[in-house]
């Protein structure tokens, strides 16, 4: 009876070893036929916001003095920009920055012999952001005029952005898709195959750079903001089962 049991047992652990083998074998074979491809999505446009800022400051030997010249110069280039055609709204003042200034003197062996204090610098930023992209470029172009009338106004490049990008990124999406699926139609059938059941979507990393220029892709992915036109691309890659 015993050695009955043992023989089924033999019997079924046979059975199920062939099972596992033959499903295993199938599924390679399946794996086989599959087909992988890369689809890419491209849209070019102009920026619609851009974000320019810039820095001024006085030092004096006291410090009211010098809140006072930094008060007139920030008043100064708040009517500089209105006069431009700006909004007192597109104009975001930071707080006061304020550091004391001292002449230090120091012998060979670098040990400090004197310290003297030569006053108090205080440093104030302004932002610019805008939908009126050209006004603010142009405004940033003519910033010398500011710096003629004796405001020390350290300009820094405008920055440029998109607002639509959600949106912009779902059509490129789409376009990577098509791409991809074309794309494996054509392999297929010069395989003599047909494209069959999507089994897998990934989607490649966004890329953001300007437009007709040099500028490297990157792996994680760049993202361009000193170019007013641009040229964003996004790659999509599709696993079919082909039969």
């Amino acid at each position: 009876m015993k050695s009955s049991i043992n023989n089924i047992i033999i019997a079924l652990a046979i059975i199920i070893s062939a099972f596992l083998f033959s499903n295993a074998f199938m599924n390679r074979n399946k794996s086989s036929n599959n087909i992988s491809v890369t689809g890419l999505g491209s849209k070019s446009f102009v920026s619609d916001l851009i974000v320019w800022s810039g820095s001024f400051g006085k030092k004096s030997l006291e410090l009211k003095d010098a809140y006072a010249q930094l008060d007139k110069d920030r008043e100064n280039i708040r009517k500089y920009m209105i006069s431009k055609g700006l909004k007192p709204e597109n104009m975001i003042f930071s707080a006061v920055d304020i550091v004391k200034e001292f002449d230090e003197s120091f012998d060979n062996r670098g040990n400090r012999i004197s310290s003297i204090f030569t006053g108090y610098r205080l440093r104030q930023d302004v932002q610019i952001e805008s939908y009126e992209v050209d006004k603010v470029e142009n405004i940033s172009r003519e910033v010398s005029e500011l710096i003629n009338t004796g405001i020390e106004f350290y300009s820094n490049n405008p920055q440029y952005y998109y607002t639509k990008l959600a949106e912009l990124k779902i059509e490129m999406i789409a376009e990577a898709t098509k791409d991809a699926n074309v794309r494996a139609s054509k392999i297929a059938e010069n395989a003599g195959a047909r494209v069959g059941k999507l089994k897998n979507a990934d989607m490649g990393v966004f890329q953001i750079v300007a437009q007709n220029s040099s500028e490297e892709y990157s792996w994680g992915g760049s993202f361009n903001t000193s170019s007013k036109r641009k040229t964003a691309t996004i790659t999509v890659t599709l696993d079919y089962e082909t039969n």
